[in-house]
């Protein structure tokens, strides 16, 4: 069953986030305490999967949780398969809407500096909050096709 990870933030944007336990995640809003959390963007949360990292790590690159400025990390999910649309809920009260999948990166990142390669841009996907709530690591995570 996919589920996550980690939940991760950060105050400064162009920093790598911090693994907490648990995040609130505002409706039209974001990660409650997070610098990329914004009610005018359509990237208000940002998804990694495990098993991108662990692309990363088996490249030497010492990279973990919130390294690639994600804001949940999952697990036993393919984040890139999804379609815009297409909702994630977590746990009992969050619900996701997939909004972009990957990203354009204008310069490059220190991961990318280090390793030649960075996940983030091609593996990485963006939701608007549709519902808020509590959600935290092992919340589990279901998928509804848009």
């Amino acid at each position: 069953m996919p589920k996550i990870v980690a939940v991760c933030t950060s105050e400064q944007k162009g920093t790598r986030k911090k693994a907490v336990n648990e995040g609130l995640f505002r409706e039209d809003y974001g990660l409650a305490g997070d610098a990329h959390a914004d009610s005018c963007t359509h990237r208000q949360v940002s998804l990694l999967a495990q098993e991108s990292i662990d692309k990363m790590l088996a490249l030497g690159v010492k990279v973990g949780s919130g390294d690639f400025a994600e804001n949940i990390t999952t697990e036993g999910i393919d984040l890139v398969s999804l379609s815009i649309g297409t909702r994630i809920s977590i746990g009992k009260d969050v619900l996701l809407e997939v909004t972009q999948i990957g990203k354009e990166c204008h310069t490059p990142c220190a991961i990318y500096r280090q390793a030649g390669v960075c996940v983030m841009p091609t593996e990485g996907i963006f939701t608007r909050v549709i519902c808020g709530g509590v959600a935290k690591v092992g919340d589990q995570l279901t998928v509804y096709q848009g």
